[in-house]
Parts: structure tokens; sequence; C-alpha cells
């Protein structure tokens, strides 16, 4: 419910866009009440209007005009009554001294002798006090309202809301107690215009963010739009974003649907907000026929994908999920996440590296997986580039690959699943060429072993995920900047994590055996702007928070395809979403696989040359260094 502390709030809010020159109107009429008020301890009350001079009025506002002259001249208007302290009462008193100086030296000059010495004395001290005690007053009541408004003595958040459908009715409801004041409502719908929704005024459309005297005092801009297209969310956020406020929002429709309807759970603006396209609609019935009821294996599962394939996976009521991860932290918190989301599914917990092939085949063993999802590998594309890590890319990424396959195909496994990368096309990388061979890989056990449907996923960028350049970016916009970026022209593709888990579970149910499944991601994204747009709706200007290029790193391409040109394409049933028949070359395979069995590390350039033999589109971006 609206307060009246609310209304106060939002009352002294929508006034201060013209808080200068109200501040000088109030200040000028507390000299001119000053003025008199001096009269009156002088003369009393019964003599304080009769024994005026007639001209007195005349000089009242001549005295005023110097006090305001003062005022101005000392940017007294420009302080902020909240804050008022020790050093403003200094300042209005030097204003005040001088004003009050130079007022009795010009009323002495003109000889208007009937004004009194007594009042141009006392009146610098008179116009003092009322000055300081209506910023000692406002001060009280505004920290008095802000405890009541937020429970503490954070400063009151006030905010702009952009949407006045249901969404924006059930904030209101519930916002208010969390320390929040909403000054307006902003929406497209012509008939709302002018209207109070719980008491807040629906100030004009969208596009009037851009209006100074709408934002008035606003600290916050929320966007409360959860039914909207990615493409009208998208607009909204690239109207919030240029007036140096933070944007929030509130969930998606999905998250709503997920937290119970809780809308006032208000949040920063994630990577998929700024996708600002339709995700793809995939086929849920015929992913619930693959998963229900089964054993499902997930490699890699405390990973940024492999943790959401979990999640995914669960909604689909599998038998059990075996969680096979290399990273004690990353098992412990999925197995959190999904206990608490999924209390009553069976969960596997198991510690192991895809590169050790007997635990793998051990796990399979015991728990016989009908679908097998390969998440498993090493992606972080300079850090692969580094010679000292080279061959540790090859064995996780392509040998682990191997292994996984081998032993889901020994324990007969209805489907298996690599999740690939953009960098396997034309590769110009030590991780992208890795991956390359691990879908070669893919292609060879489908030929040697056809009881297993063998295939592999192909995406581009994914939004948020560890190591991408979102959280990157988000964490140097924290810190103050620079954010870097490596290229001015570098674009890449993007599609989001839960699109990307749903995308590998279509494949699980469609894809054939062989087959690598390619998803349309629209058209791709300059980084840069992607820098830009966090950077503006972080509250920030460009100009606060410099951008850095810092060259393409080892490895990196400015930009990626999805396809190579030897690739035969194919439709599928499921719109923008395609299939690639991949040539296996399985003779060049069993050289790299004993190149990373071998007990001891290869050089960088061995392993260059190996994946070079095997992946004959492989080109180095850099030349080789030992």
């Amino acid at each position: 419910m609206l307060t009246i502390w609310h209304r106060l709030d939002r009352f002294l809010a929508r006034l201060r866009p013209q808080r200068e020159p109200l501040s000088l109107a109030i200040d000028c009429a507390i000299v001119a009440l000053a003025w008199n008020t001096t009269y009156l301890f002088r003369l009393g009350f019964e003599r304080w209007l009769s024994a005026r001079p007639d001209y007195d009025a005349w000089v009242m506002a001549g005295v005023v005009l110097v006090y305001g002259l003062a005022f101005a001249a000392l940017r007294v208007p420009q302080g902020m009554w909240r804050f008022t302290g020790f050093g403003e009462v200094q300042r209005i008193a030097i204003a005040c001294g001088l004003a009050g100086l130079g007022s009795a030296v010009a009323v002495l000059m003109l000889q208007l002798a009937q004004v009194p010495r007594a009042v141009l004395a006392l009146h610098p001290f008179v116009a003092l006090m009322g000055l300081a005690l209506v910023r000692l007053a406002y001060r009280m009541v505004y920290e008095h309202a802000r405890s009541r408004i937020t429970g503490g003595d954070t400063e009151i958040r006030r905010a702009i809301v952009m949407g006045a459908g249901q969404a924006a009715r059930r904030l209101l409801a519930g916002i208010h107690q969390q320390g929040w004041t909403v000054l307006g409502l902003l929406d497209d719908n012509p008939a709302k215009h002018g209207a109070r929704i719980a008491g807040v005024p629906v100030l004009g459309p969208l596009a009037a963010i851009a209006d100074k005297a709408v934002r008035g005092a606003a600290s916050h801009v929320i966007v409360a739009l959860p039914a909207a297209s990615p493409a009208q969310r998208r607009r909204a956020l690239d109207l919030a974003a240029p007036f140096g406020l933070p944007v929030l929002t509130v969930p998606s429709a999905d998250e709503l649907r997920e937290a119970g309807g809780a809308v006032e759970r208000l949040r920063d603006i994630e990577p998929e907000d700024l996708l600002g396209r339709e995700p793809v609609q995939l086929d849920e019935t015929g992913i619930a026929e693959s998963l229900a009821g089964k054993t499902v294996l997930i490699t890699g599962a405390g990973g940024s994908i492999g943790s959401e394939l979990c999640r995914q996976v669960a909604r689909y009521l599998p038998a059990r999920i075996v969680l096979y991860e290399a990273s004690e932290f990353n098992l412990y918190s999925i197995d959190q996440d999904l206990g608490l989301r999924f209390p009553a599914l069976p969960l596997v917990r198991l510690i192991g590296d895809v590169k050790d092939l007997a635990h793998l085949q051990q796990a399979c063993a015991r728990w016989r997986p009908q679908v097998v999802f390969h998440a498993a590998a090493f992606k972080h594309v300079p850090l692969m580039e580094e010679d000292a890590n080279a061959w540790a890319a090859l064995r996780n990424n392509t040998l682990g690959t191997w292994h996984a396959a081998r032993a889901a195909a020994e324990v007969g496994a209805e489907r298996f699943v690599l999740i690939s990368t953009d960098k396997a096309v034309n590769p110009t990388s030590v991780m992208g060429a890795s991956k390359r061979a691990a879908e070669m890989v893919v292609s060879a056990m489908a030929a040697e072993h056809p009881a297993t449907r063998f295939m592999a996923v192909r995406f581009g960028n994914v939004l948020g995920s560890s190591g991408s350049v979102i959280p990157k970016f988000k964490e140097q916009i924290a810190r103050g900047g620079p954010v870097t970026v490596t290229h001015p022209e570098i674009i890449r593709y993007f599609m989001t994590i839960p699109e990307a888990a749903r995308l590998v579970l279509q494949a699980a149910a469609i894809g054939q055996s062989g087959q690598v499944l390619v998803l349309d991601m629209g058209e791709p994204v300059r980084i840069v702007d992607l820098a830009r747009d966090l950077i503006r709706l972080s509250g920030h200007h460009q100009d606060d928070i410099a951008i850095v290029f810092s060259g393409l790193r080892a490895g990196e391409k400015l930009f990626e395809e999805l396809l190579a040109d030897t690739d035969a394409t194919l439709p599928t049933a499921v719109p923008r979403l395609r299939v690639a028949r991949l040539d296996s070359r399985a003779d060049a395979l069993p050289a790299l696989l004993a190149c990373a069995r071998e007990a001891a590390a290869q050089s960088g350039k061995e392993v260059r040359a190996r994946l070079a033999d095997a992946v004959g589109e492989y080109r180095p971006a850099l030349p080789d260094s030992n």
C-alpha cells in the first residue's frame, strides 16, 4: 500500500529537477520573512506595520535582490538540503553577512533614514537562522521518511517503471515494502495515459523516458514487460539506457513461472535480455519421449552448459541423472541446485575425469545410461593456445570424447550427444581443432557402433557462460573500467545458456547417427556493441568507463562460422535447426589419439602438427612457438 511517506517522497522527487530555482525562491521568501520578523522584534507587534516608512516595500525588494545575488554567487541553491551540514551553513552565513553588509551600505548611502539601523544590523542573523532552520527541518523530515520507507538509513530508491500492465500492478503491490518509491509508469497503450495505477500516474509512452521532466529525480529505471517479446524488451532497454540510470528488470515470463509469480524480485539486466530475438521453439513432446524414465549421464555436469543441461533434463522426469564432473565444487553446486529444485529426482554424484577411460567404463557399467551428454571440455581459446596447454586440450577435448563415446557404446546406450562449437569450423586454434577432431570421433564411432546413435551439436558463443565475454565485462564495469575488447570489428553469434541446453536435448531427440546439428542463430553481434550496452545499462556513460581495444588473442578470429564449406546441410522438422553430415576421415584419427595417449606431454608444435594431419582445414592463426 502507498503510504503517506511514499507520497511525500514522490512529491519532493517531482520537484527535484527544478531544485535550484525552487531553492533560490524559497531562500528569497525566507529573507523577506526575516525582514518582517526583524521589524517585529524592533518595533513590537503594535507598531511593526504602522511605523514603517512608505518606501519600505521597495527597500525590502532591494534587500531580497541583494541576498539572491549573493546566494547565486556562492552557489547556495546548488546545495542539497537533505545533506545540509556545517559546511553548507557556513556558506549561507558568509552569503548573509556579505548581503547584509551590502544592503546596509546601500540604505545608508541612499540616506533612507527611516529604516531602523537595528533592522539592518539584526536582519542577516535572523535570515541565517531562518535559512538554517528550514534546511534542518527538511533534513529531519527526509530522514524520517527514508527510515519509514526503507526501514533503515539507506537511500530511498526512486524508479520510473516501463510498463503499466498486470506485471506493473503486481510490482507496485510489493515494491514499496522494499524501500522503493515509484515516480511514474510508462506504457505504449494510449488508453492508459493519464490513468493512475495503485496511486501511481501513467506519464506517457515508453519513449517518454527521454524527457528529463518525466525521469525527474529517478535513481533507477525498471522494465516491467515480462510477457513482451525479446525484441520488445530489447527496445525498452535501448530506450532506457542512454540516461545514466541503472536499469533493472522484472523476471521474464519463464522465470516468473519458475519463481511462483515473484514479480517484485527485481534483477540486473542479464545477457539473454540483450539477445533481442525469439528463442528457438523446440519439440517438447519428442524430447520427453527420449528422456522420460531413462538413466541420463552428463559429463562436465557442473559446468555452464552441463549444469543447465542437468536442470533441463530433470524437467522431463528421467529415472536418474548421473552427474560426472572433475571439479568437486562444481559437482557440489549442481547437486545442491538440483536437490532444491527437484527433490524427488534420484542423483548419482561422481567425481571423474573423462581422460580416465577405466573410470568412465566402470561408471557406465554400473549405471548403464541410456542417454549420454558429453559436455566436459576445455574451451578457453587463448589458454589452450599456449604450448604448455595444447596437449591438455587434445587429451581432454578429443581423447576425452573418444573415451566417453566408447564407454557409452560398450553398455549399449541409445544416444550419445557431443557438445561442440562454432570454433570447430575452419579452426585457427588448438581448442577449435581439438573440438573438430572430437566431431570426427563421433562420426567414426557412429560407423563402428550402429546400435548407438552418435551425434554432435554445434553452436556459437553462449551468453553468460563461464569464461565468456559478458561476465568479464561486468567485472570490469564494477571495477570502474576500462572494458577491454579485442578488436572493434570482432563479431560473434550468440545464444543463451537455456537455449543451448534445449538445442542439445532436441538433438538427442531428432538427430541421426553421424550428424552434427547446427542452430540458425540469426545475425551476429558486434562485441563492442555488447560492451556499450552493458556500460549504459549499469548506469554509466561511456565517458565514465572507457573501452580499450587490446588486439586479437592467440587463435582468435574476427568472425566465427557455423558451417564449413564442405559440410552438406539438410533441413529438419524443427525451424531454424539444420543438420550437417560430416566426412569422418577415420584414417587420420588413430595417430591423433595415440599422440593424446602418450604418457609424457607433447610439445605444442607436435600437437599442432598432429591436429593439422587429422583436421585438414586447421590453419593455426599464429606461427608455432616453443
